[in-house]
């Protein structure tokens, strides 16, 4: 009887926990389509992931192509790679074609008040022109800094310059009514100074470690 209900129980766990990397997968699917600015539901993630992500590879700090690490499934070295792995051998790019033209989704992962924030950006093929924004976080506070998951929030970044003059700048977070100088900038959450400050050096930070890679599509057009 015990053996019985130790392989009734592993069993079961084995069962869980593939429906659990599922699910995990399936949401990270939702999150890297978001930012194509389509909003797939669970069941349709999969299907479109595949119809509109063509590749996906690992990319060394100087923006070259990581050899071997292209391929688009979650078992493939791209999307199984997060960003805050130490042991990761490089950062993740995923290449997706929207009516004819590329745009390449890029990770990324902060802090906000509460914890974690994170989400993925596409920018055009020219390497600066944002064409979708995607953002979460783990515990941000309802109404105010959790906000930054708002369509109206992340429609802000849409056409928004990465590069400025040659120069890589990033897009910054303000204060609504203030500016930055020689930067684009979208208007942060009311409220939530310190969740738009963390959106700000996500986006100085993580999408800054793709500054050779982003300048080196830049350069070739």
């Amino acid at each position: 009887m015990v053996v019985i209900v130790a392989l009734g129980l592993a069993f079961t766990h084995q069962a869980l926990n593939e429906r659990q990397t599922a699910n995990v997968n399936t949401d990270k699917m939702q999150q890297i389509l978001r930012s194509l600015n389509i909003d797939a539901t669970a069941a349709e993630a999969q299907t479109k992931y595949d119809e509109l992500v063509k590749n996906a590879y690992l990319i060394n700090s100087d923006g070259t192509k990581v050899e071997g690490s292209e391929g688009t499934t979650p078992d493939d070295p791209a999307f199984s790679t997060e960003l805050d792995d130490e042991d990761a051998k490089g950062l993740p790019v995923y290449e997706a074609e929207i009516d004819g033209s590329m745009k390449y989704i890029l990770p990324m992962d902060g802090a906000g008040l509460w914890g974690p924030i994170w989400g993925y950006l596409a920018v055009e093929a020219d390497g600066s022109t944002i064409y979708g924004a995607e953002f979460g976080h783990q515990g941000e506070t309802p109404g105010l800094g959790a906000e930054i998951v708002t369509p109206s929030f992340k429609k802000q970044f849409t056409g928004k310059e990465l590069i400025k003059e040659g120069t890589f700048k990033s897009v910054a977070v303000v204060k609504p009514g203030q500016t930055a100088s020689g930067r684009d900038y979208v208007d942060g959450i009311s409220g939530g100074t310190i969740t738009s400050k963390g959106v700000d050096e996500m986006l100085l930070n993580s999408v800054g470690e793709y500054m050779d890679f982003l300048m080196n599509l830049n350069a070739a057009n």
